[in-house]
């Protein structure tokens, strides 16, 4: 069989954060802007292969954009990298007592902040790079328009949005953890991130470099005029509101969607030991004395 069994994949996820707890500061810091790279490639990717691709239907678009978005978790998971989302599956570790707190929430700092360190300074980039004029400035416009739909999220919608996207980027890289060769971990990558972003549900890491790219178009010529938004839209999209009505809410959500939905759910269903297992393991260890 190709493949790991449920429970193999259990256990070989849970040893997989045993070793991620092993990786230096420097190694976590370069692997997460790594990721942060990869993840801002299929984001750019997916705006540039869409955005003026409404002809078939807003739903078509969600589908194209996320079959293109994909690219990222696919180079984060062949090519080895540290994305903080993917990295809430350490819980399963952490919880059947392998690692520590203090490991866990190790890796989630310096992950994250490399991951955002990443994926802004590719924003940055993409703003020298003059490609927002392209199209008449339309692909520009496009991401603005992602930037101002995505702040202007209630906590609750971007919370809860955020809860669904790590709960299928979870169940991604789980079943990528089944897999044994490239195709086939590409694939469960295409799934599980397909689905949430045709969904249109949030992801933290990729919205760090969708709202500074959006916020950094609104500077290039012809954007804001092909945009054809009103001014409290384009007002809309500051630091302030990228901060606190997107980057944390949706970066909570994150956690709670790979932790409980994923994480502890796989740990109780094929991590745990019951206590009946292990009461009749210490006896038959007894009567064997």
């Amino acid at each position: 069989m190709n493949c790991f069994t449920p429970t193999e994949v259990a256990e070989n996820c849970c040893k997989a954060q045993v070793n991620r707890t092993k990786l230096s500061i420097g190694q976590m810091i370069v692997l997460g802007l790594i990721a942060g790279f990869y993840i801002a490639f299929g984001a750019n990717g997916a705006t540039m292969a869409t955005h003026d691709f409404t002809s078939l239907g807003a739903g078509f678009q969600r589908f194209a954009f996320g079959s293109v978005f994909s690219v990222g978790l696919m180079m984060v998971i062949n090519n080895g990298a540290e994305l903080f989302t993917g990295n809430s599956l350490m819980w399963t570790a952490l919880i059947d007592g392998r690692i520590s707190i203090y490991d866990m929430f190790r890796n989630w700092f310096w992950v994250l902040l490399a991951n955002l360190v990443g994926s802004v300074a590719f924003a940055v980039l993409m703003y020298y790079t003059g490609l927002w004029k392209f199209n008449n400035a339309l692909f520009g416009a496009f991401a603005l328009k992602i930037a101002v739909a995505k702040v202007n999220l209630t906590w609750t919608e971007a919370f809860v949005r955020a809860i669904f996207c790590n709960w299928l980027v979870c169940i991604a890289v789980w079943m990528s953890l089944a897999a044994k060769d490239v195709i086939s971990k590409c694939a469960a990558a295409y799934v599980g991130v397909m689905t949430f972003v045709m969904s249109n549900f949030e992801h933290s890491i990729a919205n760090m470099y969708f709202l500074p790219a959006g916020l950094f178009a609104k500077y290039t010529p012809g954007v804001i005029e092909a945009a054809k938004l009103p001014q409290a839209a384009l007002d809309s999209v500051n630091w302030a509101s990228i901060i606190l009505n997107n980057w944390i809410p949706v970066t909570l959500g994150n956690i709670v969607g790979g932790t409980v939905f994923v994480a502890s759910l796989y740990w109780y269903s094929y991590v745990r030991k019951p206590k009946i297992q292990n009461s009749a393991v210490a006896e038959a260890a007894a009567m064997s004395k």
